[in-house]
């Protein structure tokens, strides 16, 4: 069974940076493709980043693209989302997920992002 256990949230201002990390255990890692969503409040989940089973090819929403990066490291099993310039459209609770069995088949328990004006 597969895990996957966020952290690195909080409370910040407009322009800061933040690096959330997700690590994932029970489970065959270097096979995944791995992604982030974010679900801001009162609205429906988004899919925000994407990276291949080897960490390269990621892919960005338009919302972020040139503020975050994502990387994946299968030595340590991690995930990262490496934030700058922050916004505060950019609050939500951040998750991230594994492509495994042709969908996007576990989640982690998500993560709380709350940028200040």
């Amino acid at each position: 069974q597969v895990q996957l256990v966020e952290s690195g949230g909080g409370l910040v201002q407009a322009g800061d940076s933040l690096r959330l990390s997700c690590a994932s255990s029970g489970g065959a890692f270097s096979r995944y493709a791995m992604g982030w969503f974010r679900q801001p409040p009162g609205k429906d989940r988004e899919w925000v980043a994407s990276i291949n089973t080897s960490g390269g090819n990621p892919a960005y929403a338009d919302s972020v693209k040139g503020r975050f990066t994502i990387s994946k490291d299968n030595a340590k099993t991690t995930v990262y989302l490496q934030m700058s310039s922050l916004k505060p459209e950019d609050t939500a609770t951040y998750y991230c997920t594994a492509f495994i069995g042709g969908q996007w088949g576990y989640w982690g328990q998500g993560t709380q992002v709350t940028v200040s004006s």
